[in-house]
């Protein structure tokens, strides 16, 4: 017979000794970050009390009776003193849910808040929500910009059949949430849409993504951006595309911004995710650009390429060779914590600098989009490294 109040023990003592794990960088660096080799969340850090039923009588066997199948694709900030995501959890029945974990180092020991978010409903209620981006405005209230799926109503004999839309809701403390109406645009649905965290011109400044579909984005797609007058009943009559899909290219068949841009006295830096098409399936990765500081709707720098991948056990997962991003966390001293997902299941860090990330976006060259190209600037640059070699040697 299991002995329930032992095996609570046990489980109990698995877990603080995985918040307690002290995480390492990986041994190489490719200079623009550093990967750590833990992941900062996963499913097991959800806490025993959102999963176990503790009563020995109504559970006797200390069976896990609501189970967690991943943590991934968290939102970011910084809030008294410590690092937050905001963490889109998915059940074993495949409904997502928020909840805030908080660690002391940004790189381990993250540990969740008692409970969930309790997201309130609108008038249409949310089937499943996801992907929340946390963005401190200037106006003083903290936003979430989520993804609120519904059934599609208008197909209904396709149970996968669904709509998109951006969900809106504020806070002041992480805790209590104002739900807001949807935001409403002319684009068929929307998804991986993320507020800018200062006012352009008195208005409210969004990035987008336009679809046509649920999954595919049809002639939709592409970072777009938009105003609004007013949070508490957003809509933007026009939404222009600042970033386009481009063929052959890590955005091909689609890409989204990631979290809030961060600012620089250079411009400021974005995040953002790209999908191409693979005989294995899509693959998501991450890409970085630069906008003008005073247009941040106008890129002044795009480097070609991704610039996180899923590497080695990253690739394998619910939605295998999948990174993504949509929260970040640059600290005042110019660190930069960037909290990825791999492949659906887990969340990873990688720490950088602003100053290393101005560096990449502003000096890694451009995708020239033919082969031809690429091999002449490849070409250019071993010139000027035997160039750099010869001046070194003679001058030795």
């Amino acid at each position: 017979m299991v002995n329930a109040q032992q095996r609570l023990a046990d489980l109990r003592a698995e877990y603080e000794a995985l918040i307690a794990e002290a995480n390492a960088p990986q041994p190489r660096s490719n200079g623009i970050y550093q990967r750590w080799q833990n992941p900062v969340v996963t499913a097991a850090h959800v806490p025993l009390e959102w999963r176990y039923d503790f009563n020995p009588e109504t559970n006797p066997f200390m069976m896990e009776r609501m189970g967690i199948n991943a943590t991934f694709n968290a939102g970011a900030m910084k809030w008294q003193g410590k690092y937050i995501v905001m963490v889109r959890v998915e059940g074993d029945d495949r409904k997502s849910f928020f909840a805030v974990a908080e660690s002391a180092t940004g790189i381990d020991g993250f540990r969740f808040w008692p409970k969930p978010v309790v997201l309130p409903q609108t008038e249409d209620p949310d089937t499943n929500v996801y992907d929340m981006r946390l963005t401190q405005h200037a106006d003083g209230w903290i936003y979430g910009l989520f993804c609120t799926e519904r059934k599609d109503l208008t197909q209904p004999d396709d149970l996968s059949a669904a709509t998109a839309q951006c969900g809106i809701a504020r806070t002041k403390d992480l805790i209590t949430w104002e739900r807001l109406p949807d935001l409403i645009t002319h684009s068929g649905q929307q998804r991986n849409v993320v507020l800018h965290p200062e006012f352009i011109d008195g208005k409210y400044a969004l990035y987008t993504r336009p679809q046509d579909g649920f999954i595919s984005v049809g002639s939709g797609g592409g970072i777009g951006w938009g105003l609004t007058d007013d949070m508490t009943n957003a809509v933007i009559d026009r939404e222009v595309i600042v970033d386009n899909k481009v063929y052959h290219t890590i955005k091909e068949i689609k890409n989204g911004q990631g979290p809030a841009p961060i600012k620089t006295p250079e411009g400021w830096l974005h995040l953002a995710h790209g999908v191409r098409n693979t005989a294995a399936g899509l693959r998501y990765v991450l890409y970085m650009f630069m906008t003008a500081l005073d247009e941040p709707w106008k890129i002044i720098h795009a480097p070609g390429g991704h610039f996180i991948a899923p590497q080695g056990a990253e690739r394998v997962g619910d939605v295998s060779n999948v990174t993504f991003a949509n929260g970040w966390i640059a600290d005042e001293d110019g660190k930069v914590f960037i909290y990825y997902a791999s492949s659906d299941t887990r969340l990873h860090v990688a720490t950088s600098t602003v100053a290393q990330l101005v560096d990449y976006c502003q000096n890694t060259p451009a995708d020239p989009l033919t082969s031809a190209a690429c091999v002449q600037q490849r070409i250019d640059l071993i010139a000027k490294n035997e160039a750099y070699n010869a001046a070194y040697t003679a001058a030795k």
